[in-house]
C-alpha cells in the first residue's frame, strides 16, 4: 500500500536553496580577483536538497580547490555558510561575507 504523506511537509523539509544576487555578486567579486592572478579559472554552481554550492576549480578537468555553501536553516534558524577543501571545513557562518573572508588570508594562495 502506498504511504501519504502532506506536501507541505515535504516542502519544508526539501526547500530548495540559492545564491541571491548580493551573495552571486560578492562570490564572483573574490572569484574574479582570483581568475586575474591566474590562480583559479572556473567555477560551477550546484543545486542539492537544502543546499547550494558555489565550486571553484583550478583546471575544469579537475576536482574543485574549494566549495562555498550555503545550506538551508533547520525551523527557524537562519541559512549557514560553509567553505571546504577536499574533505577540510576551513570555515562555517551566518552570512556569506564572514565565510568569504577566508579567501582575503595569504595562507590560500596557490603554490607556483
Amino acid at each position: 500500500m502506498a504511504k501519504l504523506f502532506r506536501l507541505t511537509d515535504y516542502r519544508r523539509n526539501n526547500r530548495r536553496v540559492s545564491f541571491s544576487q548580493q551573495e552571486l555578486r560578492q562570490l564572483l567579486n573574490v572569484y574574479s580577483r582570483r581568475v586575474v592572478t591566474g590562480e583559479w579559472r572556473d567555477y560551477a554552481i550546484d543545486h542539492q536538497p537544502g543546499m547550494a554550492v558555489f565550486s571553484i576549480f583550478r583546471h575544469t578537468r579537475d576536482a574543485p580547490l574549494f566549495k562555498v555553501a550555503k545550506v538551508a536553516g533547520r525551523g527557524d534558524r537562519n541559512d549557514e555558510y560553509v567553505v571546504v577543501s577536499g574533505v577540510q571545513k576551513l570555515v562555517s557562518g551566518s552570512s556569506i561575507g564572514e565565510v568569504l573572508r577566508v579567501f582575503e588570508r595569504r595562507a590560500l594562495e596557490l603554490v607556483r
